[in-house]
């Protein structure tokens, strides 16, 4: 039998609605179920709304995973955990029971309608890039070339 190829992924958690705290170690047991190794977990931090800012603060964490998934495979695996936490999507950045965001998978770079690896804005994104930075501070983005301590330093900045 073949052995199969591990992968370094990383995961954004999200959580506005219900019992915040559950639906995020829920979300990471859940992932644990699927075959998902996690390795790291970050915080949780508590983080004001993006995009729309009138609905309630959200918690955010990271987790850090190694899995034999494609990344397709992963996307519907984490889709599927939204759904069993009842994720509604209704309006875009609304309110959410859970939300769950490929960051990084190894340092590919994916470009489809529906899978944009590395996440697309996560380096404006203080509610991501501070729980990263305290499990994977000198990891680089591989679109960026920076590392995810210097994106941080940049974001508090203001640069």
């Amino acid at each position: 039998m073949a052995e199969q190829v591990k992968h370094k992924v990383f995961i954004a958690l999200g959580s506005n609605l219900g019992d915040r705290e559950k639906n995020i170690l829920d979300a990471i047991n859940y992932m644990i179920e699927e075959g998902i190794d996690i390795i790291g977990i970050s915080s949780i931090i508590e983080t004001a709304p993006y995009g729309l800012t009138e609905q309630p603060s959200f918690l955010n964490c990271v987790v850090e995973g190694i899995t034999n998934f494609s990344p397709r495979e992963l996307l519907f695996i984490l889709l599927d955990i939204e759904r069993r936490l009842l994720r509604v999507r209704t309006i875009r950045w609304g309110p959410r029971t859970i939300d769950l965001d490929i960051i990084f998978y190894d340092d590919l770079i994916i470009d489809e309608p529906d899978l944009k690896i590395p996440h697309p804005d996560m380096q404006n994104r203080i509610f991501v890039l501070k729980p990263l930075s305290e499990i994977a501070p000198n990891f680089v983005h591989p679109v960026l070339r920076k590392t995810i301590k210097a994106l941080l330093d940049e974001l508090e900045e203001g640069k």
